[in-house]
């Protein structure tokens, strides 16, 4: 089955752009980013940023907006039936280039699972002005790590560049 990404969420800043493959089929439904109920990615950032999880989709979009994020997939579109990662085929790419030159405020690229960063070096070159890191996918498929544990990994990606951010204010 054919599916397409979403539109990607920006900060007017942003410093991390945190990159998913391709939303899943409740995620479409939903018209959402990381919309299943079971997927760790809102927990994390909300925990992240100390701040009480909402399942208001316009408040989690502010914890994007608020803390110099940007969130987008690598694949604009692809064939998948399901949800699963695996089952993702002939994708085409987002322009991350393009994005990347209109923000180049970005430092640091975290991929959210192997997916993700498989498929960007697919079809992107390393810059050398920019960081990258594969981040344990928040997916309720990766039940290996506890919530606790892929809050600290992540925290750790993230808030390398908040430290650099709150120096600047």
């Amino acid at each position: 089955m054919y599916k397409q990404s979403f539109d990607p969420i920006i900060s007017p800043e942003p410093r991390v752009l945190i990159l998913g493959s391709l939303p899943g089929d409740l995620s479409l439904e939903m018209n959402q980013y990381y919309g299943h109920p079971r997927n760790r990615f809102w927990q994390i950032l909300f925990k992240i940023f100390n701040v009480e999880l909402s399942d208001d989709y316009e408040t989690r979009k502010q914890i994007i907006l608020q803390n110099h994020l940007a969130l987008w997939d690598v694949a604009n579109s692809a064939v998948r039936k399901g949800s699963m990662d695996v089952n993702i085929k002939n994708e085409i790419p987002n322009n991350i280039e393009s994005l990347l030159m209109k923000y180049p405020t970005i430092e640091r690229i975290i991929f959210n699972g192997k997916k993700s960063e498989k498929l960007f070096w697919e079809y992107f070159d390393k810059k050398s002005s920019i960081g990258y890191i594969s981040m344990p996918s928040t997916s309720p498929a990766n039940a290996q790590y506890s919530l606790q544990k892929l809050v600290d990994y992540w925290k750790n990606a993230i808030i390398l560049n908040e430290s650099a951010n709150s120096k600047s204010n």
